[in-house]
């Protein structure tokens, strides 16, 4: 009897690890998607949406926010 649940017990821990990697994964590779844009004259302004500077009236670019490890 012990030995059965010794042996559930360890199953469960053990499904649990793996479940747990998996989901990190997930979370990181949401985190990359993320960007921001510029203008080209006025680099100091970011924002959410494509669209063009509300200084100078270009068409802003897209910049990429991901950090480089």
């Amino acid at each position: 009897m012990k030995r059965s649940l010794v042996i559930l017990v360890l199953a469960v821990l053990s499904l649990s690890a793996v479940t747990a990697c998996n989901s990190n994964t997930t979370k990181t590779e949401v985190v990359k998607k993320k960007s921001k844009y510029m203008c080209t004259m006025h680099p100091d302004l970011s924002f959410d949406k494509p669209g063009t500077c509300s200084k100078c009236g270009m068409e802003l670019v897209e910049r990429d926010t991901t950090a480089k490890k």
